[in-house]
């Protein structure tokens, strides 16, 4: 039995791509911003070679042990969906619709009526702030709370004790079953809440998303289809409407994703983990707090050797990222940004940088070819290069 562990550190991008001007991203650079700001030293995936990654800003060691690299995204846009969908092997020509100044009338209409509920909001607005601006009165009318950022989401904000968070997930349910053709965005997202405006509100950990199916099969799929198990920890699977999973754990934040992780890893299996960690992008990214992006790094890089001491010496361990949320930029947005790339396995005796990569799709190539698929997804597999090391 084999495991490859794939972890994604959401948000932690590796500086700007070339068309990052496009986007009005020109100079982020998330994970190298958040060492110059805080002095983060991060030692264990410095050991695999994070610091050959020349944007990262931290030293390389000449007893790194793995490969390094940055992943270049091909898919058009910046968010978790397009991100994770290119890494599993799936890639975009067009970028999902993004509604800056609010959904149209028409559709806010039509959506109020088949939900039985009129709504507040419909603008784009930090999730957190949005909540104090329209909470107390989102109590009194029992009005779900609906906005958008410069991201492909559909979000849903509402009280737990107004709207119980199942009855919101079958509002967001509907919600996703009516934003087809122009208005498909990537996600509809729950975004449940607690509080009062004296004592201020706080969103809880019974956030849902609600993904688009993948337009063609991820390496998700195919290793099912193999007869593979394929695990997914926190919202991978939202991220992927749930298909090509054989078993998920919805643990909320990072510390919680990685204890259920590590559990996993407890366990007899053969096939994928596949984990995101989503607190640098929610909480600290999108926030632009480059203390707290520092800390959560750092606590996930003390973590690391446990994902290591759990691996044995056929199995293979991948950290990366979807986008970038640079902690130091302006506004709130997620940034464009290339993906960095650590792959490592038990007993490797050096260390390989592969520059740039072509496309986020590599990483499924790699999966593909470690277990013994023939399926590429037009991308090219770096399982060798680990091999070349042991």
């Amino acid at each position: 039995m084999r495991k490859a562990v794939l972890i994604v550190l959401d948000s932690v991008g590796a500086g700007a791509l070339p068309d990052a001007h496009l986007y009005g991203d020109v100079g982020a650079n998330t994970l190298g911003h958040t060492v110059l700001v805080t002095g983060l030293r991060l030692p264990n995936m410095e050991k695999i070679g994070l610091g050959a990654i020349r944007t990262a800003f931290l030293p390389h060691s000449v007893h790194a042990r793995g490969v390094s690299a940055r992943l270049k995204e091909l898919s058009p846009g910046k968010d978790t969906t397009t991100g994770h969908w290119e890494m599993a092997g799936v890639r975009l020509s067009q970028a999902f619709p993004t509604f800056p100044d609010g959904f149209p009338e028409d559709f806010i209409t039509r959506f109020e009526a088949a939900i039985g509920r009129g709504t507040l909001g419909n603008y784009a607005a930090s999730g957190t702030q949005i909540i104090e601006d329209l909470g107390e009165e989102h109590l009194k009318t029992g009005s779900p709370i609906v906005y958008t950022s410069a991201d492909s989401v559909f979000q849903i904000a509402a009280h737990e004790e107004v709207i119980p968070p199942e009855e919101l997930y079958q509002i967001c349910q509907t919600a996703r079953e009516m934003l087809t053709g122009e208005l498909a965005v990537g996600r509809v997202i729950a975004r449940p809440f607690v509080g009062n405006s004296r004592e201020g509100f706080t969103r809880t950990g019974n956030r849902r998303d609600f993904s688009l199916t993948p337009p063609g099969n991820t390496i998700l799929d195919d290793l099912k289809q193999a007869g593979f198990d394929v695990i997914g920890v926190g919202k991978i699977e939202d991220i992927f409407a749930h298909q090509g999973l054989t078993d998920s754990n919805h643990a909320a934040g990072n510390a919680a994703c990685i204890q259920a992780a590590l559990e996993y890893l407890e366990k007899p299996f053969d096939g994928l983990l596949f984990i995101n960690l989503v607190d640098f992008d929610m909480l600290h990214g999108h926030r632009r707090d480059p203390e707290a992006y520092a800390r959560a790094l750092k606590d996930f890089d003390e973590a690391l050797p446990r994902f290591q001491e759990a691996l044995g010496p056929e199995d293979l361990l991948i950290i990366t990222a979807d986008h970038g949320c640079d902690p130091t930029f302006s506004g709130t947005d997620h940034t464009r940004e290339y993906a960095p790339l650590l792959a490592w396995r038990p007993g490797l005796s050096g260390h390989s940088h592969l520059g740039d990569l072509e496309t986020f799709s590599d990483i499924a190539a790699t999966i593909s070819d470690f277990f013994g698929l023939a399926e590429r997804y037009g991308a090219h597999s770096f399982l060798r290069d680990l091999e070349d090391l042991a």
